[in-house]
């Protein structure tokens, strides 16, 4: 959900809606996604509005990929370089926070 409105991101309170989960429960799983470096939260206002971290996202799925080729990346390079075209740099993500 967070990937598809990216950069814009999107209120807790919409991603709670959006799921129909309690606020609560959403700001707490949400809390746990950030610390865990899925989610980047940035407060605007009133609302806390989360964005998916792609540069996590990214080296996650690299290292998966790599990974599960028992060290021979070559077998997945061609899935790896299909993914090129969604990877952020750090400074495009920083720059949206």
């Amino acid at each position: 959900m967070l990937v598809s409105h990216e950069p814009e991101g999107l209120p807790a309170g919409e991603i709670a809606r959006q799921l129909s989960v309690p606020h609560n429960t959403m700001s707490a799983h949400l809390a746990v996604l950030a610390r865990a470096g899925w989610v980047v939260s940035q407060r605007q206002s009133r609302q806390i509005i989360y964005r998916a971290s792609l540069s996590h996202m990214d080296s996650v799925i690299q290292f998966l990929l790599q990974d599960c080729c028992a060290g021979h990346p070559e077998l997945c390079a061609s899935l790896i370089d299909s993914l090129s075209g969604c990877r952020v740099s750090e400074s495009a993500e920083q720059d949206n926070h």
